[in-house]
């Protein structure tokens, strides 16, 4: 576990790298010599450690500062405001009583490097009397009514959304109700980043058990495929993916969880959700759990086309407004899932999903290519818990997952793949020095991490489950800046 003075240094040298930007001075680490800003197709380590598994410093709620560092963590959720700040929730958190889902909220503000510890409760275990406990139970208040007291119960694969107000969404995932019960949530939360207030919106405040095996959670009520109704819900779910339309509403597709049954599995059911009228709408998909995937042709979007049920995917919405989707695990036949590369297209005017690219089997290999050249050949290959960004120019990019380090973007102009950098075979990572770019630098091979976008363009990338810069396997809290 590095000691507090080296997280110092590591976050001085994030400072130093906006401030060389801007054309000040400042040494590397609080040392001597000047960090060198980043240059196209360059990763940047910008603060945490190198090395996994390393303990959270949360310093004092509500004061950013150069030595407040969240623990290593994957499966977290991310947000940005409209100040351009980042913002991490939860996950499944290496923490000083080992690990577990603490329901630690935290805010990283890019301009001047530092973090601070938001809300929630530290990653330690809840004493009572001589009982220490590992859950982070919700606190919900009344339905609809914001609190200070009010925090959502700590979790992973979470899906989240920023909305056109930049209030904060935040649904299910797998973790703890009010009472402490564990297993999949299917509740929806508001989170106002001015007034610091969580508002507990739609959903369940307390699991029940749903079949004689012990298992908690909630089944979901689906009403009349598109029609809206205030008692529709989805069930409890992780791994769902999330889209904003150009209207303001919130979507959500598949997870892992409960369809209209006591059952568990995979899901490709489609949902909206109106922050206006506070109601969720089933669009398209299965009210069943593990429903195969219909491709139809490639390339021509159908009303019958769909997905087939999975979690854990790859999303973006492109500048026309439309969802896109890639890979995850997923049904693939009675009692077998396997990854995918597929790539999709959901246009929400017409509600018809498109087959675009990708393999219509599961556990296809990637096809790499050269390095910086675009092919229609190209393809990544089958992943579950990649992050991803959009850029200016509206190409989609694709990073890690399943232990994988590469970069990928994707033209959906000229519908190819470009492998952009990392590696087709290791993962290793190189840090090079902290707040310098290099070409040679590369984050680890991951899984599970959380992604912004700067008001810049650039890419950020923080912690998930992964390689760290001894070859070790752990869970990491590294953040890096990539500019494309």
């Amino acid at each position: 576990m590095p000691l507090p003075g080296k997280i110092a240094s590591t976050l001085l040298a994030s400072i130093a790298l906006f401030l060389t930007a801007c054309g000040g001075g400042g040494g590397n680490g609080g040392g001597s010599g000047t960090p060198t800003p980043s240059t196209a197709k360059e990763w940047t380590w910008m603060s945490g450690s190198n090395t996994g598994n390393t303990v959270g410093v949360y310093g004092t709620q509500g004061t950013p500062s150069t030595t407040s560092v969240p623990g290593g963590r994957y499966n977290s959720v991310s947000w940005k405001d409209n100040s351009g700040n980042f913002w991490l929730f939860s996950g499944n958190v290496y923490g000083v009583s080992g690990t577990s889902n603490p329901n630690d909220l935290w805010e990283f503000t890019p301009s001047t490097g530092e973090w601070a510890f938001m809300g929630g409760k530290t990653d330690a275990c809840i004493q009572s009397g001589t009982t220490c406990t590992y859950t982070w139970p919700g606190v919900y208040g009344t339905k609809g009514v914001a609190g200070t007291g009010n925090v959502p119960g700590g979790r992973e694969m979470a899906a989240s959304w920023t909305d056109t107000s930049g209030n904060f969404w935040l649904f299910g995932g797998i973790g703890s109700d009010s009472v402490g019960k564990s297993g999949p949530l299917n509740d929806l939360w508001e989170f106002n980043p001015t007034e610091k207030t969580w508002t507990w919106v739609s959903g369940s405040s307390e699991l029940v058990e749903e079949d004689s095996s012990g298992d908690y959670g909630q089944i979901a009520i689906y009403g009349t495929l598109g029609s809206a109704a205030a008692n529709n819900v989805p069930g409890g779910r992780y791994g769902s993916v999330s889209w904003l339309d150009q209207s303001g509403n919130l979507w959500l597709f598949g997870g892992y969880g409960y369809g209209s049954t006591s059952i568990q599995g995979n899901l490709n059911d489609l949902w909206e959700f109106s922050p206006t009228t506070k109601e969720w709408t089933w669009v398209s998909g299965a009210d069943t759990v593990n429903a195969s995937g219909s491709y139809g042709v490639l390339g021509t979007p159908a009303a019958t086309n769909i997905p087939g049920s999975r979690y854990e995917s790859a999303s973006w919405t492109d500048t026309n407004g439309n969802f896109w989707l890639y890979g995850g695990n997923g049904y693939v036949s009675a009692g077998e899932n396997g990854n995918f590369n597929d790539l999709w297209e959901f246009d929400p005017t017409t509600k018809e999903w498109t087959w675009i690219n990708g393999s219509s089997t599961a556990n296809a290999p990637a096809v790499y290519g050269t390095m910086g050249t675009a092919s229609t050949s190209n393809t990544p290959g089958a992943r579950w818990q990649a992050v991803s960004w959009i850029d200016s120019s509206g190409n989609l990019w694709l990073f890690g997952g399943d232990a994988y380090n590469d970069l990928w973007k994707f033209n959906p102009t000229a519908n190819t793949w470009t492998w952009v950098g990392g590696s087709s075979t290791s993962g290793e990572a190189s840090y090079g020095t902290e707040g310098v770019a290099a070409a040679s630098n590369v984050p680890g091979g991951r899984e599970g991490s959380v992604s912004w976008e700067d008001s810049s363009g650039n890419m950020w990338l923080f912690g998930g489950a992964g390689i760290d810069s001894t070859g070790t396997e752990g869970y990491l809290n590294d953040l890096w800046r990539y500019q494309p």
